[in-house]
This record gives C-alpha cells, sequence and structure tokens, in this order.
C-alpha cells in the first residue's frame, strides 16, 4: 500500500512538472504569421517582411508575412483571422489605419467592439496632392481661389481612402468644390502629362521620376516628407484635418504583454536599420516607430478626425 501511495505522489509531481512546463514554455516556439491584408508589393509588405526575417533571426522559429487581400473598406478578411486567433502573440496584424479606425465602426461583426491593440505603428504612405509645374496655382490656398470660378479635376486612388476623404473635406473647409473628381489605378507623371486630372492625389514615390516637372502643393502626413521639405503637411494648413494613412503592427488584446515586448523589440530594431531607412530615403515614406501608448493615442485620435471629415463630406 505505501509503495502504491508514494508512486501515485511521484507520478501526480511528474505531471504537475510536465503541465508547468507546457505552460512555461517560452515565447515563441512555433513559427509566426504576419498577416497583410493587401496584395504583396506595397511598402507595408515590404517592411513587415523585413520585421519577418529579423524576427526568425532573432527567435530562430519560421515567420511568414501572409498575404490577405480585401476592400478598402472593409470586410478586412486579414483582420478578421487576426481577430479569431487566439491572444498568443502568434497571428499578428500589420494594419493600416482602416482597420482599427474604421473597422469595429462598420458592420463587421468579427471586429466589434474593437478587437485589436497596437504594438507599434512604424510607417506613414507617403500621400501628397501634386500639379503640374505649369498649373495656375502653386499652393493650397491659390488652388482654393481659382477653383472658385474654374473647374479642376481631381484624381484619386479611391473614395474610401484616407487622403481621398481629406482632400475633399480640405474643399470643404476652404470653400469650393472640385470640378469633377474620379478614380485612378495609377496617378503618375503621366497623368498630369496627359491631362487626365489637373491635380493628382497620389504617393511621392510615383512622382518622383517627374518631381521637377510638377508642384506638390501639400503632403497628406503628420510631419513634412524630407525629400519635399517646403511642402506643408495638411495639419500645418488645416488642424482639424491633421490626420494620415499609416501602417502599424497590432494584436489581440488579451495577448501577454511578455509576448507583446519580444515582437516590440524586434520591430524596432527593423525600423531604425539601414535597409528599412533607405526604403523612407527612395520613396519618401516615413519610417521610424512609434510605441504602443502613443500608437493608441494616435488611433483614438484619429478615429475622431475621420467623424469629423465624415461629417463634413455629408
Amino acid at each position: 500500500m505505501m509503495i502504491k501511495t508514494l508512486l501515485k505522489g511521484a507520478l501526480a509531481g511528474a505531471a504537475l512538472t510536465i503541465s508547468a512546463g507546457a505552460a512555461m514554455a517560452e515565447y515563441p516556439e512555433k513559427p509566426v504569421n504576419f498577416i497583410v491584408p493587401w496584395p504583396p508589393g506595397d511598402l507595408e509588405d515590404v517592411l513587415t517582411r523585413m520585421i519577418a526575417d529579423d524576427f526568425q533571426a532573432e527567435y530562430g522559429v519560421a515567420a511568414a508575412v501572409v498575404n490577405k487581400p480585401g476592400g478598402g473598406g472593409g470586410p478586412f478578411p486579414g483582420a478578421i483571422e487576426v481577430a479569431n486567433a487566439p491572444a498568443d502573440g502568434y497571428t499578428i496584424g500589420s494594419f493600416v489605419i482602416g482597420v482599427p479606425v474604421l473597422g469595429h465602426q462598420i458592420d463587421i461583426p468579427p471586429l466589434a467592439p474593437a478587437k485589436f491593440d497596437p504594438l507599434g505603428i512604424f510607417l506613414t504612405y507617403p500621400f501628397v496632392i501634386a500639379a503640374s509645374a505649369d498649373a495656375p496655382y502653386g499652393t493650397m490656398a491659390e488652388l482654393a481661389e481659382h477653383a472658385k470660378s474654374n473647374d479642376v479635376a481631381l484624381g484619386h486612388f479611391g473614395d474610401v481612402l484616407t487622403p481621398t476623404q481629406v482632400t475633399k473635406a480640405f474643399a470643404v473647409n476652404a470653400g469650393f468644390s472640385w470640378g469633377s473628381d474620379a478614380a485612378f489605378d495609377a496617378l503618375d507623371c503621366n497623368t498630369l502629362a496627359s491631362g487626365d486630372a489637373d491635380v493628382i492625389n497620389t504617393t511621392l514615390q510615383l512622382i518622383l521620376p517627374c518631381l521637377d516637372k510638377v508642384k506638390v502643393l501639400v503632403s497628406i502626413t503628420d510631419e513634412r516628407i524630407p525629400l519635399i521639405p517646403d511642402a506643408p503637411t495638411i495639419g500645418e494648413l488645416d488642424s482639424s484635418l491633421n490626420i494620415a494613412l499609416w501602417n502599424g503592427l497590432f494584436v489581440t488584446k488579451d495577448t501577454p504583454q511578455d509576448v507583446r515586448d519580444k515582437i516590440i523589440a524586434v520591430a524596432q530594431k527593423t525600423m531604425m536599420s539601414d535597409r528599412a531607412q533607405k526604403v523612407a530615403t527612395e520613396t519618401g515614406a516615413l519610417v521610424y516607430w512609434q510605441n504602443a501608448d502613443d500608437s493608441a493615442a494616435r488611433v483614438a485620435a484619429d478615429i475622431e478626425t475621420v467623424a469629423r471629415i465624415g461629417e463634413l463630406l455629408q
């Protein structure tokens, strides 16, 4: 009887030890996926792949970027996958502003209420408003005056994008209307040269080849773009529209802090690396690391700004 009792005790102790060891397994111990809800190739994809490569090198587990394209205004299938994943840090979202700012406010039940916390924001897309060098206006104020008595055609990438919303809201606040507007698949030097649009809302990288033949009137960023330091930000011209199209890393709300810290450590180092900063130099993008608390405050402020823009455009 004594032997059986001792044996049972030993087995129970071993089971507890194994269980505790499993519970204390150090993150990460299996492959990690970074979900990008857009097709491959754009800035957020390029930079997130750098983070994944560095994560794999740092922790010795496979790390991959998984592209899950969806509509620009929803339903964000990639974000839904992150929302439905366990809060263990093995499924990380690389999201543009629309996911955390709008995703839980429109009719997407898996994203409501808000499911995500930011680990950090690391990219601001270099959106600008530009015109041909021979346009009869060189500033947004001059454009506003010109457009009050002349039709000015605006080209953009789609109404749902934050930069397009900002551009249209600026017109409302400045007291003019666009003569017409249309979405284009490409907005580059040829768009202006051909006369398809008088003013374009595009990214700086697409007009860099003809920068000497265009006027950049304003950047839709929250800091000036180093490649065009004389162009003011939209917030400098209208503080009520101080918003930008950005991208950051997000995890579900119950993800443990120690797990978050390990992801952050790698991502922050990646963004400060020479190869990430080279992307900034070559494209005009702003590449940095904004910490979790400041990113959360930014999301909250952007929710208010988006609501204000929505009211203006109704």
